[in-house]
């Protein structure tokens, strides 16, 4: 008794509400923490685009999460094994009774740890390829347009500016990019899929060679160019890039994927045009020398042009052997057409005796000669051949009444077989038949006899009567029965009309009609 009393003084706790005060009590007590631990269970964002994974250390582990929007904004984003340092406030998830960690910003544990990641994501580029040797572009000798992804504020683009000005002025694109800070990646992968997206012939020209340039920095300064998708942008693009990112001694991974890498923005103007004065001295001694080759050459060819002139035969030496065989020639043409007529002469006569033996009177009688030799032929071979063909009808004849006389023995034995089959079907049907209306027969009495068992015209033989409103509808209670209601009693024998009232039934002269057996109510 005393336990009872004291466990109804406790106050009681709905499962939400408790769940909620352990909430409040927990954001209260904690709020903002940095949280430093291992990334353990990381696969990357959800489908929804939160990522979900846990912080741990040897000896505990806490679940975290990273809504969508908060993700997006991270300067260096999770990676399974990493060590971070979390900031987020702790609270909990009502749905499982957990406790998580909901992050709001990520960073590396200490330069270690980036360099960590750095050397292990410059491992997985290089075992895809990408940092191959066969995939670097020569730079053109002489380009025309010159792309510079930088920032548009700092000394670099002046730099470059003005070495390209003092070697040999180009004319020059720039893509104003962050070249650090969260947004310093994304900006500058924009850039160079901008800059190779470009139409050879569109309005604005497509640079022939690519500069992204930056000052030097620490090593969290110059992260964005680390990021892989500089990389795969400068991997996937078409035009040759040069990397110039930091000092001689600042490396980046964009340096490896880059088709050249200048140690200084100034280097990479210096590597992409040459310097002007020296090309045109270049190509003034060009120019030179190739004017005196050319002198050369023309003296040369002359001198030999003289020695041949001298070497060569004169005209009369040349002709007289060709007019002598054309005067030899002249001599033997007449002999030759004379002789040649002779042998035309001879060859037209033999033709027309030719012709003479084969007139054309003399192939016509030989033509009738022959038709009366053959007169005879065609009737009688006629004849042979239409005493060939009825023999062979009469046997086509015979044969077909063996084998129509065959086939009508075959089929009046199939049809005699099936005879058989049938007759020995019904004979068996019919017991069958007998016995199955049998059973559906014993079936119907047993349930004509269930249902007068429960048919309602039973018990008002039993001396009930069934009680009605004016409208037809049982009445199951004397409650429901008004003052002066018209009745309808349904007796076993006929129907009688009353007048209802309390502790009052006046019952008016029966009325001889049945009921409908389908008719169901209540039975006082």
């Amino acid at each position: 008794m005393f336990a009872e009393k004291a466990s109804s003084n406790a106050a009681e706790w709905s499962v939400s509400d408790l769940a909620g005060a352990l909430k409040r009590t927990l954001e209260d007590a904690f709020g903002h923490v940095r949280l430093r631990g291992e990334v353990s269970g990381y696969r990357g964002p959800h489908s929804s685009g939160h990522a979900y994974f846990c912080i741990k250390d040897q000896n505990a582990r806490i679940d975290a999460v990273i809504w969508k929007g908060s993700f997006s904004r991270l300067r260096i984003k999770p990676e399974e094994g990493m060590e971070v340092i979390a900031t987020g406030r702790i609270t909990t998830f009502p749905g499982s009774s957990k406790y998580q960690i909901v992050v709001e910003a990520l960073e590396p544990a200490g330069i270690g740890a980036l360099m960590a990641l750095l050397e292990e994501r410059r491992r997985k580029l290089t075992a895809e390829g990408l940092f191959a040797a066969e995939r670097k572009r020569a730079l053109p000798y002489l380009p025309r347009v010159i792309g510079v992804v930088t920032s548009p504020t700092g000394a670099v683009i002046r730099d470059i500016l003005h070495r390209l000005d003092d070697r040999f002025p180009r004319q020059v694109l720039v893509w104003p990019v962050r070249v650090q800070g969260d947004t310093c990646a994304a900006e500058v992968a924009a850039a160079i899929r901008g800059f190779n997206a470009m139409k050879p012939d569109g309005p604005i020209p497509r640079p022939d060679v690519l500069i992204v340039a930056r000052g030097g920095g620490s090593i969290e300064d110059l992260w964005g160019f680390n990021e892989e998708v500089v990389i795969r942008a400068v991997a996937d693009g078409s035009i040759p890039l040069v990397s110039a990112v930091g000092h001689e001694t600042d490396w980046t991974l964009i340096d490896h994927v880059a088709d050249m890498r200048a140690p200084t923005p100034t280097g990479a103007a210096e590597m992409v045009v040459p310097v002007r004065a020296e090309l045109v001295a270049t190509v003034q001694d060009l120019s030179r020398r190739h004017v005196e080759s050319a002198l050369r050459v023309i003296e040369r060819r002359r001198t030999d042009l003289r020695a041949t002139a001298r070497a060569l035969p004169s005209s009369d030496a040349l002709f007289a052997p060709k007019r002598q065989r054309l005067d030899l020639a002249a001599a033997k043409l007449g002999p030759a057409l004379i002789l040649n007529k002779r042998r035309f002469e001879d060859r037209l006569s033999r033709i027309a005796r030719q012709l003479t033996l084969s007139s054309p009177a003399s192939r016509l009688a030989e033509f009738r000669a022959r038709l009366a030799a053959t007169d005879q032929r065609p009737r009688e071979a006629l004849h042979r051949l239409v005493l060939a063909k009825a023999d062979k009808t009469k046997n086509a004849g015979q044969r077909l009444q063996v084998a129509r006389d065959g086939f009508l023995r075959a089929e009046a034995l199939r049809l005699r077989q099936r005879h058989e089959s049938v007759q020995g079907v019904a004979e068996r049907l019919l017991p069958a038949l007998a016995g199955q209306i049998q059973r559906k027969r014993l079936h119907l009495a047993s349930a004509s006899k269930l249902f007068g068992s429960l048919n309602y015209k039973s018990v008002l033989e039993r001396g009930y009567a069934l009680v009605r409103d004016a409208d037809g509808r049982p009445l199951r209670s004397a409650d429901a029965v008004g003052d002066g209601q018209h009745l309808a009693l349904e007796f076993a024998d006929g129907t009688a009309e009353a007048v209802g009232g309390r502790g009052l039934l006046k019952v008016s002269k029966p009325l001889k009609q049945k009921a409908s057996v389908a008719e169901q109510g209540a039975l006082f």
